[in-house]
């Protein structure tokens, strides 16, 4: 077996060490970090429950080899696929983010903290059934719910001052780096392969951010999450077989990753590792929308009532919003697909007006044809308020706030609706919790029969004993049972 850095001469990068002891010895002691890790994995689960109604997601799923089943390996909640871990990562991966309605994280970085729950589950179900078949003690999910809280705060850590989208990358980078680093620790690995396994994940081939935006925006943004936290495990595996790591594989002059990828930037951590960003993260609770259109939903639902009645009246449509939406999801012109749809600001706001809600639903082609859709998209002007812009950014506030006024042709308006904080924020956690549980159990019950949709949430429900619970005995109460 090889050591993890070959050229020991070689100094680390402080990053790639920093992140490593974070994984390896960090400890976890805040009650809140892991009581809303408990809410994430179950919303999480929930969300991938949804998505198997989808047949654009479910066609992607199963073996790679059709018929393939890996005894032993890791299984994919609501179906009844067991494979080998790399496949169930990119399954879980998929389905969890198919909908864009699993948490969110905004900062210089946006992305889905969640989406390591791919590579985490898959991970702890291969090793605590591989442990149980060897005679050990398998994984808990209070050990799961550990590496959620890690892998959250390593993706959201580094997303808050480093902006990968402004180099024409996506934000899954940050997916695949965070699962590899979780996902080593829970195979196994030594301190040195965890950071092997971390140098290997910074010098990979990275995706480019247009599959997000016009004019090729399609499906693969649902499952470029899958992609990455397939590709971490797979990293973390190479990994706990020995291969050898690359120490300075982000500062490298002329061909790390900073040199090559980042344009001579480093990449900096702007606070040390804990359980921040669990702690704050964003849950969607009612819309499975781009966050950063979250609150003008709220707004626009608000306004239905008096927009329903007069929609020939309306002559203009004032949207106020902050810069990162004005980057992300302010579109005009033909929407091709829900994966266009569903980044559009002006489309959602459409949607809350005219049926004063948003399902996933609302982002197929039959709901699109709606002529009226169109017509109001038309009417609206986006514009930016600086002051949502700062607070957006402010460690104090991280607020997502957005404005919705309707202006009518005889010259009279609506009020002004603004909403500067998202049911699923931290400032509104209480409100939330309870609407939380009931999507969760709607989500539940669109995949399993009542007593079994049940059986998962009451075990939900019961903290201790879920963080108790041997995880394979978690995943096969997920399992649908034909």
């Amino acid at each position: 077996m090889t050591t993890s850095f070959e050229h020991g001469r070689q100094q680390p990068d402080e990053l790639l060490s920093i992140l490593t002891d974070y994984v390896w010895n960090g400890v976890i002691d805040s009650k809140e970090a892991y009581e809303t890790a408990r809410l994430c994995l179950m919303d999480t689960i929930g969300c991938g429950l949804l998505a198997l109604r989808f047949p654009e997601c479910a066609k992607l799923l199963g073996p790679v080899v059709p018929g393939t089943v890996v005894p032993g390996g890791a299984r994919v909640p609501g179906t009844d696929y067991e494979l080998d871990p790399v496949a169930a990562a990119f399954n879980i991966g998929t389905m969890n983010r198919w909908l864009d309605y699993n948490d969110t994280w905004l900062a210089a970085e946006w992305g889905h903290p969640s989406d390591n729950l791919g590579a985490i589950l898959a991970v702890s179900d291969y090793v605590s059934r591989k442990r149980i078949a060897e005679g050990d003690a398998p994984l808990l999910v209070r050990d799961m719910l550990e590496a959620m809280i890690k892998a959250h705060e390593i993706q959201g850590v580094l997303a808050l001052n480093n902006s990968f989208n402004r180099v024409g990358l996506d934000h899954v980078i940050l997916v695949k780096i965070a699962s590899t680093a979780v996902s080593a620790r829970l195979l196994g690995c030594s301190r040195e392969q965890i950071a092997a396994a971390l140098s290997q994940a910074w010098l990979d081939g990275h995706p480019l951010r247009t599959y997000r935006h016009a004019p090729n925006t399609g499906s693969r943004k649902s499952w470029a999450a899958g992609d990455a936290a397939s590709r971490a495990v797979f990293l973390a595996l190479l990994a706990y077989k020995g291969e050898m790591g690359y120490p300075t594989a982000i500062s490298a002059p002329t061909w790390g990753f900073s040199e090559v990828l980042f344009r001579g930037k480093p990449v900096t951590l702007s606070r040390d590792l804990g359980s921040y960003v669990m702690e704050h993260i964003l849950f969607k609770i009612k819309y499975p929308a781009e966050f950063h259109g979250q609150t003008a939903v709220e707004c626009a639902v608000k306004l239905h009532s008096e927009a329903i009645g007069r929609l020939e009246d309306i002559g203009r449509i004032e949207l106020t919003t902050h810069e990162s939406a004005m980057r992300i999801i302010d579109k005009t012109g033909p929407l091709r697909n829900p994966a266009d749809r569903d980044h559009c600001l002006q489309y959602m706001v459409a949607i809350g007006l005219l049926h004063g809600d948003l399902k996933a639903e609302d982002y197929e082609d039959e709901a699109a044809s709606d002529p009226r859709i169109d017509r109001l998209r038309s009417l609206m002007t986006v514009k930016e308020d600086k002051r949502y812009s700062r607070d957006y950014m402010d460690a104090s506030k991280r607020s997502i706030a957005n404005a919705v006024q309707l202006f009518y042709k005889d010259g009279t308006c609506s009020g002004k609706v603004e909403i500067e904080y998202p049911i699923g924020h931290r400032n509104r956690r209480a409100e939330a919790i309870p609407l939380l549980e009931r999507k969760f159990r709607h989500n539940a019950g669109s995949r399993f029969p009542a007593s079994q949709a049940d059986s998962i949430y009451d075990i939900f429900q019961d903290s201790s004993r879920l963080a108790a619970l041997p995880v394979h005995e978690f995943t096969e109460m997920l399992r649908l049972r034909r």
